[in-house]
């Protein structure tokens, strides 16, 4: 069975986003990372005739799995959540009920050995979420210089090592490319000198290099203002994320968003012109279950975040 065929991606949180969503039957809803599909189709299941699904994913393997959903309510769109208000602007839909974000990889993303995005696969090292457009991590790895590689590994992979893996890398570049993941994970492996029991060395680089490939931070850090504009009064933005710092960002912008900076109270300001709220939390962080995080170990890591536009 090839990884294609074995890949079945889970949607992690699945009932527990789209009950806090909190949807309409009538409601106009955006999944911003359509994946395979399965918060779409669990929100299909709960809107009525006039309801009506938007889903987005810069993925092409998703786009062709999403052919299969004919339901009239859906449209997909070959796009990145950051590009969510282009896209509604080009649907003509000037608001929406609840947004929902699940970020990350998928499941056959890391399972197809093409993709480049394990170091359980020897394979081209190209990592990026849309193989149409954008620089590989082999082409990055090629050209920039170590100091910025050391600040990716760094940053990104919270690498202890990444100096350290950076000379590395830049070393071994001079005498032949980086192209596989195999190459990487062993240059890593060597650079590591130790490592959390049960993780393998080439783990935070890996997840370093694939953030930066896909800007998967930048993505989200654009995304969030855009899907808390197109709300509808009373409309949710449910996003859940798999490491702290996308879970950072996502926290911090909540919390603004629901207490907005105050100015100088020695400034000649009246109540009417102070910054207002336009986010109101609900509820507390929630992760998976001990129950879910059997069945899918995938799931560990998630948090689930949820906020609703106030009325204003």
């Amino acid at each position: 069975m090839s990884n294609r065929q074995a890949s079945a991606h889970v949607s992690v949180l699945l009932a527990e986003a789209v009950e806090a969503l909190s949807i309409r039957t009538d409601g106009v809803y955006v999944d911003g990372t359509f994946g395979r599909g399965g918060h779409s189709r669990k929100i299909l299941e709960q809107l009525g005739p006039a309801g009506r699904l938007i889903a987005l994913d810069r993925d092409p393997a998703a786009i062709a799995a999403g052919a299969a959903i004919t339901d009239v309510r859906f449209t997909l769109v070959h796009a990145a959540f950051s590009d969510m208000a282009e896209v509604l602007a080009s649907l003509n839909v000037n608001a929406v009920d609840g947004v929902l974000l699940d970020i990350g990889v998928s499941s056959p993303q890391f399972d197809d050995a093409s993709r480049g995005m394990s170091f359980r696969f020897d394979a081209p090292l190209d990592m990026r979420m849309d193989t149409t457009q954008g620089e590989t991590a082999a082409e990055f790895l090629a050209q920039a210089s170590q100091r910025e590689i050391e600040r990716v590994v760094r940053d990104y992979g919270e690498e202890r090592f990444a100096h350290a893996i950076a000379a590395a890398i830049v070393a071994a570049r001079a005498e032949c490319s980086i192209a596989t993941t195999g190459q990487l994970a062993t240059l890593v492996e060597k650079a590591v000198r130790t490592r959390e029991p049960g993780q393998h060395p080439a783990t935070r680089s890996f997840q370093a290099l694939r953030i930066h490939v896909n800007r998967e931070l930048e993505e989200l850090s654009l995304s969030l203002p855009q899907a808390a504009s197109a709300l509808a009064p009373g409309g949710r933005l449910v996003v859940i994320s798999f490491h702290s710092l996308e879970d950072r960002i996502v926290k911090r912008f909540m919390r603004d968003a629901a207490n907005p900076p105050q100015p100088d109270k020695r400034l000649p300001l009246k109540a009417v012109d102070l910054p207002k709220p336009t986010l109101g939390l609900v509820g507390r962080a929630v992760k998976p279950s001990a129950a879910e995080v059997a069945t899918n170990p995938r799931a560990r890591s998630a948090v689930m975040r949820v906020a609703e536009k106030l009325v204003r």
